[in-house]
C-alpha cells in the first residue's frame, strides 16, 4: 500500500490522475447528504453524463464508513477519456475534492476492487497497486510525495 499525504497539484494532479486512467476502469465521487450543504452539486456531476454508470445512497465507500444510519450519495462513473478531461478541469489537486465546492473523496477502482482510496477531508489517500508495474508507475511521478505503508 502507498500513501500520499501531500496534495498532489498541478501536472503531479494531473500525472497521477493520467495513471488512474490507465490503470482503473471505473472511479466514484460522493456527496455527503448529511452535511447538509449539497447546493448544486448534483448539478455539477452532470458534465459526466457520458461517463455516469450508477449512484447509490450507501453508508459506505472507499474512504468512509458512516455511522448512526447516515448515507451519502455516492455516484459511480466509467474511467473514460470523456471523464479525465472533466476531472482535470473541474478541479487542479487531489484533495480540491471537498464540498462544499466539489463532491469530495475521489477513489478509483479496477476489477470491482479499490485501487485508490481518498478521503478530502482527513486528506488522505491510499493506493492498492495489484503488481510491481502499478505501483513503478506511481512511483515515477515526478514531484509526487509517496510513502510505502506496511500491509
Amino acid at each position: 500500500m502507498l500513501s500520499i499525504n501531500k496534495n498532489p497539484k498541478s501536472k503531479v494532479f494531473h500525472d497521477l490522475i493520467d495513471v488512474c486512467f490507465e490503470v482503473c476502469d471505473e472511479f466514484h465521487l460522493v456527496i455527503r447528504t448529511d452535511m447538509g450543504i449539497i447546493g448544486d452539486l448534483p448539478d455539477t456531476l452532470k458534465v459526466f453524463k457520458d461517463s455516469f454508470k450508477v449512484m447509490k445512497k450507501e453508508s459506505e465507500w472507499a474512504s468512509t464508513i458512516l455511522g448512526d444510519g447516515f448515507t451519502a450519495d455516492v455516484y459511480y462513473f466509467k474511467a473514460d477519456e470523456h471523464a479525465k478531461t472533466i476531472l482535470k478541469n473541474m478541479a487542479d489537486s487531489l484533495f480540491e475534492f471537498e464540498m462544499p465546492s466539489l463532491p469530495e473523496d475521489l477513489s478509483f477502482f479496477k476489477n470491482g476492487e479499490v485501487w485508490m482510496a481518498t478521503s478530502s477531508h482527513e486528506k488522505q489517500c491510499f493506493i492498492y497497486p495489484q503488481n510491481q508495474d502499478e505501483t513503478a508507475e506511481i512511483m515515477s511521478i515526478e514531484g509526487l510525495v509517496v510513502k510505502v505503508m506496511e500491509d
